[in-house]
């Protein structure tokens, strides 16, 4: 009886000495598992850390706490100022608010925004979004007047990164058919005696000697970034800057409206090549007796328009006639240099929008 007393007593012994090996055994596990999780996640902040160290944009918490609110964009559109809204979107008040009624407001609230994450299908949010239909035509319009980074139209709207980016490609897409349907916002030549008539007027009022003028014309080139492309290097390479280039040339109203335009031609074309669909237009479709205005550098086309493009003299040119006749024709260049300077500072303000 006794060895059996002694025997079942080892027993529990070594199966008490068992379940505390398990259960240190088990401690053990778990003390690994925390380290090894504890470990994944001091790596996961530190691959963080390192990796934002080199970003340059802003999260929530360095921003305003909300964009319908207290931003530098709110005083901006609640000062309802010409001025203020020229400067930053190259709008004013008036113009402004009619491209909100034109479509623009309805379509904001109505058509879902697009994510790269969600398949389509679903119905618009309105609510959920940061900005207001006045606030997305600000940001648009901020965006497309200016060379300013994305970090500054997050702080002026406080907006996150991925936000921004979505907003302005979403409402490109909005703003670009309603441009297109609005007849204010159409390139037109004048169609009609009365309107080559009534831009004369205008420039005759500051210019009277310019009589037949109806608009300036200009070239324009913007740089380009190199293309990878050989053949589309080649068509952007400027040989006389030396510089990779888009060319364009407009002509504007004395209102300030581009009448025509032919835009986005090769840098390596000359402005003679660029200016071929307005060269057309002044032989088919302008009155006897009108013509544009003109820097002295500027090609003038064929003997077919010839006078339908008009130019200061050039620096070495020779007056000859009376004394009145030369003061005339010097009379008649003044206004010519002062009224040419019209398409410059339209194009200027195109430019500035490209840095």
């Amino acid at each position: 009886m006794h060895s059996l007393a002694r025997l079942a007593a080892d027993r529990i012994h070594v199966e008490g000495a068992e379940e505390e090996e398990e259960e240190e055994e088990e401690q053990m596990l778990l003390v690994a598992a925390a380290v090894s999780v504890a470990g994944a996640e001091q790596a996961r902040l530190d691959h963080i850390a390192k990796r934002n160290a080199s970003r340059i944009y802003l999260t929530r918490p360095t921003l305003l706490p909300s964009p319908r609110h207290g931003t530098p964009w709110t005083a901006l559109h609640a000062s309802q100022s010409n001025r203020a809204f020229i400067t930053t979107m190259g709008f004013d008040v008036d113009t402004f608010n009619f491209i909100l009624r034109s479509g623009f407001g309805v379509k904001w609230y109505e058509e879902p925004l697009p994510r790269p994450d969600a398949t389509g299908g679903g119905g618009s949010r309105p609510g959920r979004r940061s900005l207001d239909a006045a606030g997305a035509l600000g940001l648009t319009l901020h965006y497309l007047n200016s060379t300013m980074r994305e970090i500054s139209l997050q702080e002026i709207f406080a907006l996150i990164p991925s936000t921004v980016s979505r907003y302005i490609n979403h409402c490109l897409n909005i703003l670009l058919p309603i441009l297109r349907e609005m007849r204010e916002a159409r390139v037109s030549w004048p169609s009609s005696p009365n309107q080559f008539a009534y831009n004369n007027t205008l420039i005759t009022q500051r210019h009277p000697r310019l009589l037949g003028a109806f608009a300036s014309i200009d070239g324009l080139s913007l740089l380009v970034q190199e293309s990878p492309n050989q053949d589309l290097e080649n068509a952007t390479y400027n040989g006389w800057m030396s510089t990779h280039n888009v060319n364009s040339v407009l002509v504007y109203s004395p209102e300030g409206d581009v009448i025509s335009c032919h835009l986005n031609c090769p840098g390596s074309w000359h402005d003679a090549r660029v200016a071929l669909p307005i060269y057309a237009q002044l032989r088919d479709e302008t009155p006897d007796g009108y013509y544009l205005v003109a820097d002295t550098a500027f090609p003038k086309g064929t003997n077919e328009i010839s006078g339908r493009i008009v130019s200061p003299l050039k620096t070495h040119n020779r007056i000859t006639g009376t004394e009145d006749e030369i003061e005339e024709t010097l009379a008649f260049n003044r206004e010519l240099l002062s009224y040419r300077q019209t398409a410059e500072w339209g194009n200027r303000s195109l430019q500035g929008s490209f840095g």
